[in-house]
């Protein structure tokens, strides 16, 4: 029974995710209300908040698998492995698998999604700020475990604003139009200058 209850938790968390995707992609952010969303995915606007605490996070949830990332990869690193390094890599490989994270994925339902997050509405791109800030906090705590507390926070913010500028240019880069071969080589190589701009 609880595997029969969790897969049906998936099906209305995945429901209403694709009904609200699907309206804000059509009709913008701030055009579609939650009322409507719940309708499309036939449930009631309580069942739907059960869900998803804020209209924003039916946009962004589908990055939140990524929340706490950074600091999980530079606890992860192999043994004598620094921290940038570790970051470095772990974002060439999300290049290497074209990871809608990084920007670099030029899936039209990925590219408007990206253009949905950063221009659909000034509230969703708080709710990021959030998140990242989030993120920066996480990096903070697991670089303090090597370093004292101020460079810690110091690189964490240099960090986090790295890959935020890295995977917005690639994607406005695909946006614009440009080819994905020539995306992903400049890509690699602005990350190469990003990651090479951080200390330690």
């Amino acid at each position: 029974m609880t595997g029969l209850r969790e897969l049906q938790r998936r099906r209305v968390h995945e429901a209403i995710s694709t009904a609200a995707i699907t309206l804000f992609l059509e009709r913008g952010f701030d055009e579609v209300s939650v009322a409507e969303i719940a309708a499309a995915a036939g449930v009631s606007k309580p069942t739907l908040f059960k869900y998803f605490a804020t209209k924003e996070d039916l946009v962004l949830h589908r990055i939140t698998d990524h929340l706490g990332e950074p600091a999980r990869v530079v606890r992860a690193r192999a043994e004598g492995e620094r921290p940038v390094a570790a970051l470095r890599r772990h974002f060439l490989d999300g290049l290497a698998r074209h990871d809608p994270v990084t920007g670099l994925n030029d899936d039209p339902e990925v590219v408007a999604y990206h253009r949905l997050v950063f221009f659909g509405a000034p509230s969703l791109l708080g709710r990021l700020h959030q998140f990242m800030a989030e993120d920066e906090e996480a990096l903070a705590e697991a670089l303090a475990e090597t370093t004292d507390e101020l460079t810690a926070r110091l690189l964490a913010g240099q960090a986090v604003a790295t890959q935020r500028v890295l995977a917005r240019r690639n994607w406005q880069l695909l946006a614009d139009g440009r080819p994905m071969a020539e995306v992903e080589a400049e890509a690699v190589r602005a990350a190469e200058q990003g990651f090479g701009m951080l200390p330690g």
